[in-house]
């Protein structure tokens, strides 16, 4: 091994010492970053968490707006009258014709070419309705209005009197019209006993040999839904001619409710003596309309129903389809004395098609009205 002179030693010592690059350059030394603390990321934690929250609640709003349309025009909606039925040289009558859905069906039945008898208890509002219908008729003198106050028995033996004296025809009687309020008719009926069943009940009475000699003929109910809730006190009816003396706004419900069954159960009793002839009757559930039904009620309940029935109901032209299916609808003879909704005949429960009750309510009404 060769070794270097001492003598060489300092020199080769101050030329490696004066080549920096001979050695690697020493690294400093130094601790790794500190790690953020829990602290220092929660803001970008919460934007994270305020975007899902966003997210997710656009996704739930955009699924609530699917779904209230799918409800808006499928459920609200319901199905429509599709009989294309023209009505020239027919006459018809339809009660409370002045506004909702009996306007709408005097609307449609007009221009279809019938001849449309505006039976109505306001002139004022009768005559505005006439105005409405005879846009669609052509011929204006084809639609008449005449005065009818259901609430009054000696009113509709008038109209009956005076359109047997005028009008030759009667193909189709719609009894349309109906009061949701307390109180008593001219003839001491409870109000909604006396407008909804009993009014009607003489009127086709009265009409009925004219129907007959016109058949076919029909004559259709307006029922509700709401004589599933019903029941009928014949000792009630009997002793004070009303359904029932309470005036708590459920009791109300509840006597509507009644008078809605005496609906079904009147069309009930009608068909069974109406067989044999060329008339059929039929009662239906025309759907939860925004009508003015409930016009006479106080303006706090009025005040929670229409922002409901601006979405959960059916408008009137909607809500007049099972009328105009009951009335118009091809083939439906042998169904006579069933109950519809949606266009679609319905079972009942068995208090709806009670035979003697059908018939004791029958002979009851026929006493109120001086028939018997």
């Amino acid at each position: 091994m060769t070794t270097l002179p001492h003598s060489l030693l300092p020199a080769v010592v101050g030329h490696a010492q004066n080549r920096k690059w001979a050695y690697p350059p020493r690294l400093p030394t130094s601790n790794p970053p500190p790690r953020p603390s829990r602290a220092d990321l929660s803001p970008a934690l919460e934007d994270g968490s305020m975007c899902a929250c966003l997210c997710t609640c656009l996704l739930v709003a955009c699924a609530l707006v699917v779904a209230a349309f799918v409800f808006r025009h499928v459920v609200v909606r319901g199905k429509q009258c599709t009989s294309q039925a023209r009505l020239g040289g027919k006459t018809v009558i339809v009660t409370g014709s002045n506004t909702g859905i009996g306007k709408m069906t005097a609307i449609d039945l007009a221009r279809r070419g019938a001849r449309v008898i505006l039976a109505c208890r306001s002139r004022e509002r009768g005559e505005a309705a006439l105005a409405d219908v005879k846009r669609v008729r052509p011929d204006h003198s084809q639609v008449v209005f005449m005065q009818l106050d259901l609430g009054s028995l000696k009113s509709v033996r008038s109209f009956a009197e005076t359109f047997l004296r005028t009008e030759p025809r009667l193909d189709l009687l719609i009894n349309n019209a109906g009061v949701y309020m307390q109180g008593r008719t001219e003839d001491g009926l409870g109000m909604m006993f006396g407008v909804n069943h009993v009014g009607h009940f003489l009127l086709t009475h009265l009409l009925l040999d004219r129907l007959k000699q016109c058949g076919p003929s029909r004559v259709v109910n307006v029922a509700s839904l709401a004589h599933n809730f019903g029941t009928i006190d014949f000792d009630c009816l009997t002793k004070h001619k009303a359904l029932g003396l309470e005036t708590s706004s459920t009791r109300v419900f509840k006597i509507y409710s009644d008078s809605k069954l005496c609906n079904v159960l009147f069309t009930h009793e009608l068909a069974k003596r109406l067989e044999g002839t060329k008339v059929t009757c039929y009662s239906l559930h025309p759907g939860a309309i925004r009508s003015e039904l409930a016009r006479n009620t106080s303006w706090v309940l009025q005040l929670l129903i229409v922002p409901m029935t601006a979405f959960f109901f059916k408008n009137t032209v909607q809500g007049a389809q099972t009328t105009l299916h009951c009335a118009l609808q091809e083939g439906i003879e042998p169904l006579t004395g069933r109950y519809f909704s949606n266009c679609t005949v319905r079972e009942l429960y068995p208090k709806a098609k009670d035979d003697a009750a059908a018939k004791k309510l029958w002979e009851l009404s026929e006493r109120l009205c001086g028939l018997a």
